[in-house]
């Protein structure tokens, strides 16, 4: 899969780079002065630039629960490129496997978003992690949850994995915490409908390897990545944290599967 323009790709990686050069004291000094307001819109700003830096539209349909209070987005999850276009429409952070915490430049942008890390094959951390990112929720941040526990190749989704699941018991007050299913999904390269192989070029997943994928993603020409919110959801309409999974994962899978065939909802 070898395609686009080796000037262009070059160009928006240069672009790319001075850019996070910048923007990277800005939030460092941002965090320290204002952790949950200005350090939670800056990042928005950057992903949206770098989002159009790199040839990524991003096509929202439905909207993001309007609660005044923090949301649990539950998405899919097939890219590194998940994180900047989800946040260039989301003031979030991001619940994320602890491998990408020393991942080159990648985990420092992460740390800078105040991403919670998690071991998920440390059942014995399984209600320290758990108190952590209800911490973050009761004080108002909301954030990403990827239950798949893996990227997938982009044309499905895949079982999501329920354990995490159990911060949706966190109390927001006297209310739930609202849950918000969301999917995530590249359907385009200028303009015409990508098929299961072209969508590679989105997806990030098995054992390919990160920098020759960027490579190929950043030559290419403009994709478009369809995010879709579905109805939000809590335990107040549903029995259990694994009820409350299989919704979200029907929601997130009819998304997915409607944006790669490209049937209307």
């Amino acid at each position: 899969m070898d395609i686009g323009s080796t000037a262009l790709g070059f160009s928006r990686l240069v672009v790319y780079g001075l850019l996070t050069l910048v923007c990277i004291p800005v939030q460092v000094v941002l965090l320290r002065l204002s952790p949950r307001d200005a350090a939670a819109r800056f990042p928005r700003w950057y992903h949206r630039v770098c989002c159009r830096l790199l040839g990524l539209q991003v096509v929202v349909k439905g909207m993001p629960a309007s609660d005044a209070g923090p949301v649990l987005f539950i998405a899919n999850h097939s890219s590194y490129l998940d994180i900047p276009v989800l946040t260039s429409v989301l003031p979030v952070s991001f619940i994320a496997k602890s491998e990408v915490n020393a991942w080159p430049v990648f985990g420092l942008l992460a740390r800078l978003q105040r991403t919670v890390f998690v071991d998920r094959t440390a059942r014995h951390k399984a209600d320290e992690q758990r108190d952590t990112i209800q911490g973050r929720l009761q004080a108002g941040d909301s954030l990403v949850l990827f239950p798949e526990g893996t990227s997938s190749d982009g044309n499905r989704t895949l079982p999501f994995k329920t354990a995490l699941f159990a911060v949706a018991a966190t109390r927001i007050g006297e209310r739930p915490l609202t849950v918000q299913p969301v999917s995530v999904t590249a359907t385009h390269l200028d303009g015409i409908p990508l098929g299961h192989v072209w969508r590679q070029l989105y997806a990030w997943y098995g054992d390919m390897e990160l920098p020759p994928h960027l490579w190929r993603m950043v030559r290419a020409g403009r994709l478009q990545v369809t995010v879709e919110f579905h109805p939000p959801q809590s335990l107040a309409t549903v029995p259990s944290r694994k009820a409350l999974a299989d919704v979200c994962w029907q929601s997130v899978a009819g998304g997915v599967e409607r944006a790669v065939t490209g049937r209307a909802a």
